[in-house]
C-alpha cells in the first residue's frame, strides 16, 4: 500500500549496509502475467528458509519502489535469517490501486493465489532456498490472498500440488476474512467449510473499520473448531496498518465503504512492537529446525 501504508520509498538497510537486492521476473500461474519481484538474502550459508510477501491493494510501492511497511518487515525478516521475496502483483498487470470494488479488484482476488504459488515454485527451484521451509505473509488485500491461497480447495494451488506446500502463513488485517467471501468463485469450498493444513496466524486491530475484526475473529474461530491450525491475535484500539512504521492516524475518504464508513489507518506502537516479536517467533517455530 504505497500511500496508505508506506508513504515513502524506503531504502533496505541491514546491519548498517544496504541489502543486496536481486530484481526478478517470473511467470504467474495465471498463464498470462510475468510478475516482478525483489529477492533479498541473509548473511550466512545457504540454503535458507524463505518467505513470500504479498502487498496490499495500493501495490508494492510508488514509482517502482517499496513502501516503508514492506521494507521494514523485510529488514526484520532478513536479519532473522530468511530469504525474502517481495512480489509485485499490481504493476505487471498494469494496475494502480485496486482498493475499490470493480473488475481489477476481482482479478486480484482471483489471480493472486496463483502469484503466491508461482513465487513458491520459483523459490523451490533456487539452490539458496530450502524447498520445504517457505512461508507466506500478506497485508490487507495480500492477507486476503494468503487465506485464498492456503485454503484446502485453493484455486491457486497447481495440480498436481507441489511436493512441499507453504510451511506457515501470516495474514495482517486480511480482506474477505469471512465465510461467504472465502467461497466461490475464489475458492472451491462451500460457506462454512473453509479449512487449511497450513499453520496460520492472523493479526488484527480491534478498532480496524476497514477490514473489521469481528467477522474475521468468527471466521478463524470456526476454522479452528473444524481442526484447522489457525489462530488470531487481536490488538485493542489498533487500526488498519497498525504495524506500519510512523504512519500518522488519518481517514481515507476516497476509500469510503458502501456502508458510508470512512476507513481509518495509523500506526500503533505497542501493537507494532508485539507483532515484530510475535511474527518472527511464529515463523521460526515452523520454518527453522
Amino acid at each position: 500500500m504505497a500511500r496508505i501504508l508506506g508513504l515513502l520509498i524506503a531504502v533496505l538497510v541491514f546491519q548498517g549496509r544496504a541489502l543486496a537486492e536481486e530484481p526478478l521476473r517470473f511467470p504467474s500461474l495465471d498463464g498470462v502475467t510475468e510478475l516482478a519481484g525483489h529477492l533479498y538474502r541473509p548473511d550466512g550459508q545457504p540454503p535458507f528458509p524463505a518467505l513470500v510477501l504479498l502487498h496490499g491493494c495500493s501495490g508494492l510501492g510508488p514509482g517502482g519502489g517499496i513502501a516503508a511497511i514492506y521494507a521494514a518487515w523485510t529488514r526484520v525478516l532478513v536479519e532473522r535469517g530468511y530469504a525474502v521475496l517481495l512480489v509485485d502483483s499490481a504493476g505487471p498487470r498494469g494496475f494502480g490501486e485496486t482498493c475499490a470494488r470493480g473488475p481489477e479488484r476481482s482479478t486480484m482476488y482471483r489471480d493472486r493465489p496463483k502469484d503466491a504459488y508461482a513465487a513458491l515454485a520459483f523459490l523451490q527451484a533456487s539452490p539458496v532456498v530450502r524447498p520445504d521451509r517457505i512461508g507466506l505473509l500478506g497485508w490487507s488485500q495480500g492477507g486476503a490472498a494468503v487465506l485464498l491461497s492456503i485454503v484446502s480447495e485453493s484455486i491457486g494451488r497447481p495440480v498436481p500440488p507441489p511436493r512441499h506446500d507453504f510451511r506457515a502463513a501470516v495474514a495482517f488485517y486480511p480482506g474477505v476474512c469471512d465465510e461467504a467471501r472465502q467461497s466461490a468463485p475464489f475458492t472451491r469450498v462451500e460457506p462454512g467449510t473453509w479449512t487449511t493444513a497450513v499453520p496460520l496466524l492472523v493479526l488484527q486491530g480491534e478498532a480496524d473499520n476497514w477490514t473489521p475484526a469481528a467477522p474475521c475473529r468468527a471466521f478463524i474461530a470456526a476454522a479452528a473448531e473444524r481442526g484447522a491450525p489457525v489462530a488470531i491475535h487481536l490488538y485493542p484500539g489498533a487500526l488498519h496498518g497498525f504495524d506500519a512504521p510512523n504512519l500518522r492516524r488519518q481517514p481515507l475518504p476516497r476509500h469510503r465503504l458502501k456502508s458510508g464508513v470512512v476507513p481509518l489507518i495509523g500506526s500503533d506502537p505497542a501493537a507494532r512492537a508485539d507483532a515484530l516479536e510475535r511474527v518472527p517467533a511464529f515463523l521460526d517455530g515452523w520454518l527453522k529446525d
